[in-house]
């Protein structure tokens, strides 16, 4: 049977559960529906295009890091059309290509920040997978990961060993933070 630890921060078993359950979960989305119609408002400003074109267009903004499915694109597509900010151009083509509107134009002037808001995330998503690929980047992120599972797999880790990874991890985090 194991022992119950009398640690500050795992003095509330509820709060541990919570934890668990973050990291079972799905990764976050990178955006939100609403967010999506914004950026494809946007690209649509620039031209009409077909919503695989749509697609391309997030995926050249995040340099392939981020990629809306066409499960997210196409419904709100047909939504921006039923809200009239947009519209087909040819109905009668194989592929639909769409073209903004007097109403989406309305839109995106309302949304300038929030279309910046969401172009930084994408192009700072870019930035961050950039330069975790740096071999000594990636290297030392291996290196702490490796460690830390290890250290943090075996059973009966003392109060004092657990608050000296806690301290480490802490002090790190400022000394990246303050870099």
């Amino acid at each position: 049977m194991k022992q119950q630890r009398d640690f500050p921060w795992q003095s509330d078993n509820a709060q541990r559960a919570i934890c668990a359950g973050a990291r079972k979960k799905r990764r976050e989305r990178m955006l939100d529906a609403s967010d999506i119609r914004l950026l494809m408002m946007h690209f649509l400003a620039n031209g009409s295009a077909h919503g695989y074109e749509l697609i391309k267009s997030v995926e050249e903004l995040s340099k392939g890091e981020y990629s809306p499915s066409p499960g997210i694109i196409y419904p709100n597509l047909t939504l921006l059309e039923e809200m009239d900010a947009i519209r087909v151009v040819d109905a009668h083509a194989s592929r639909k290509a769409y073209a903004l509107n007097d109403g989406g134009r309305a839109l995106l002037a309302e949304n300038g920040e929030n279309i910046a808001n969401i172009i930084e995330r994408l192009t700072s998503l870019a930035i961050l997978v950039n330069n975790r690929s740096i071999p000594e980047v990636e290297q030392a992120i291996h290196h702490i990961r490796h460690t830390l599972n290890h250290r943090l797999s075996q059973e009966d880790i003392s109060p004092e060993s657990l608050e000296i990874v806690i301290n480490a991890l802490n002090e790190a985090t400022e000394k990246i933070s303050n870099s």
